[in-house]
Parts: C-alpha cells; sequence; structure tokens
C-alpha cells in the first residue's frame, strides 16, 4: 500500500459472509433431508432439527460478543492511505476460502438425514441465521457509535474470515457513510456520498 496503508475489510461484512451460502445449504439439506423416514422418524428429526436450529442460531449470534465489543471499543482511526475493501471482494474472499468447508458441512446434514431426518440441515440454517443476527449487533453498534468497523485484511486468516480471531490486534473506525455497505455489511440501497 502507498504510504504505509493498509488494506481494511468491514467487520460485519465478513461475519454475514457465510450467513446466505450456511442458510440455504441448511434449507437444502433439510427439504431433501426430510424425504428419508431415518432411525427416529420424521417428526422426532424435524423436532430434534428446530431445537438445533434455535441452540446453533444463538450460540453463533452470542459467541465472541465480548472480544467484539472490546475490539470495538479500541477503534482507531483509519488512515488517509488505508484502502477499504468492497463488500463484493470481502464477501468473495470468504466464501472461495470456505467452499469445502459448506460442501461438507452440506453432505454431512444430507447424511444425518438417514438417523435423524432434516435435523442436521436444520443446524445449517440456525448458524447462518446466527451469523445474520451477529452482523446485525454489529451494525447496531456501528449506528450507535456512528462508525464503521474495519479489520486489516492481513490479519485475517488464510479463509479470509476471522475478524476477531488472535492476529486481530485492533480495529479501525471510519465514518458511517465509508465504503459500499451498509453499517451491519448488507449493500447500500442507495450510494453513498463520501
Amino acid at each position: 500500500m502507498a504510504r504505509g496503508g493498509q488494506g481494511l475489510a468491514r467487520v460485519a461484512v465478513v461475519v454475514r459472509a457465510g450467513a446466505a451460502p450456511l442458510w440455504w445449504s441448511g434449507v437444502f439439506a433439510a427439504g431433501i433431508g426430510v424425504l428419508p423416514e431415518g432411525v427416529t422418524g420424521r417428526r422426532i428429526g424435524v423436532l430434534a432439527g428446530a431445537a438445533l436450529f434455535l441452540v446453533g442460531a444463538a450460540v453463533m449470534a452470542l459467541v465472541r460478543r465480548r472480544r467484539y465489543g472490546a475490539l470495538a471499543r479500541g477503534a482507531a482511526r483509519a488512515g488517509k492511505y488505508d484502502v477499504l475493501q468492497d463488500r463484493a471482494v470481502t464477501v468473495r474472499n470468504w466464501r472461495r476460502g470456505h467452499r469445502w468447508w459448506l460442501l461438507g458441512a452440506c453432505a454431512a446434514a444430507l447424511g444425518s438425514a438417514f438417523a435423524v431426518p432434516a435435523a442436521g440441515g436444520m443446524l445449517l440454517a440456525g448458524l447462518g441465521t446466527g451469523l445474520r443476527l451477529k452482523a446485525a449487533w454489529i451494525g447496531q453498534r456501528e449506528r450507535d457509535g456512528e462508525t464503521l468497523l474495519w479489520v486489516r485484511v492481513d490479519w485475517l486468516d488464510r479463509c479470509g474470515g476471522g475478524p476477531a480471531g488472535k492476529a486481530v490486534k485492533g480495529l479501525r473506525g471510519t465514518g458511517i457513510a465509508a465504503g459500499d455497505a451498509a453499517p451491519g455489511g448488507a449493500r447500500r440501497r442507495t450510494a453513498a456520498v463520501v
């Protein structure tokens, strides 16, 4: 980067990047997984899946919140020469880095349907929902503080994730209109004026 600037990715975008693939692979696996009778039967499988959906969503939404909060409170102002990564690039990097994990999780959810119908798929969908809830929580913090949170790209793990991992020593902050993603990591509905 020119003059010591760093490449920065939005924290909420990194968190949210896995929400849609997990949700849709979970819906697919649950839809196909409800077809076999399984060991437990469909009724028990669907009830177990509903419980797993709620537990997975809650765990994914709540895990590492304290770490995210501490990093957000200590966020430094982004430098003049820092480069803000586009939302699409951040999402693509995360999804490319996790594609084999996502395929394996979907295959495992489909395979588990022969024991407990639909439960594995509903768990995956719950994990995706939890990621979306966590991104929404980060977005609320961003709106309250009127500061978008960014993490250095070179501090993310090799799969493009882990915005609150051990390698992350701190976050950067920008004004609420910076970048091409709204608070919480969603696409902006209208073009931002910077």
